[in-house]
């Protein structure tokens, strides 16, 4: 899980880079909420045990990683950056608080915090401007695409367990 986290977020971060900011909402989609999802499985199989310590190692490697391959991703690695490690706090602070729901309600619910700081944070660091529509925009493909991520991994985990039975 944690070479998918980083290396999805490295590549969403290099095709923003290529591809600017209107290619940020298949991001968000596609990988954000990939690494949302993947964001409250390791919050589970870790638990409060070096969690931020952990998390932000895993922030900064892909921002590293992505201005190692491409130095023009610089502002956009330190967007991601920022963004993520803000938005990985509110997202663990709320799925902490719901930890008495079951994990596909408490990662959903979760991914909304984080989402929504993801999606002011990241674009006006990497944009230089607050973009309302592409923020909006984002939010939304961040939230739909964790719960079909969510839906996907859940769905997956329970057909392995009932495998093993």
């Amino acid at each position: 899980m944690v070479i998918i986290y980083i290396a999805s977020l490295t590549i969403a971060n290099l095709f923003v880079a290529w591809f600017g900011s209107w290619f940020s909402p298949i991001n968000a989609f596609v990988l954000i909420g990939l690494d949302l999802i993947l964001r409250d499985k390791l919050h589970d199989k870790w638990g409060n045990n070096c969690l931020a310590l952990r998390m932000l190692g895993m922030i900064v490697t892909a921002g590293a990683i992505s201005y190692l391959i491409n130095q023009n991703a610089g502002m956009i690695a330190v967007a991601s950056t920022v963004a993520f490690m803000f938005a990985m706090a509110v997202d663990s602070l709320i799925y902490h608080k719901l930890r008495h729901l079951s994990w596909w309600k408490k990662a959903n619910v979760s991914n909304i915090g984080g989402a929504a700081v993801d999606s002011v944070i990241f674009p006006t660091i990497a944009f230089g401007v607050l973009m309302p529509q592409i923020v909006l925009l984002q939010f939304i493909c961040k939230v739909t695409g964790g719960f079909v991520w969510s839906w996907a991994i859940d769905s997956l985990s329970r057909h392995t367990n009932n495998s093993k039975v």
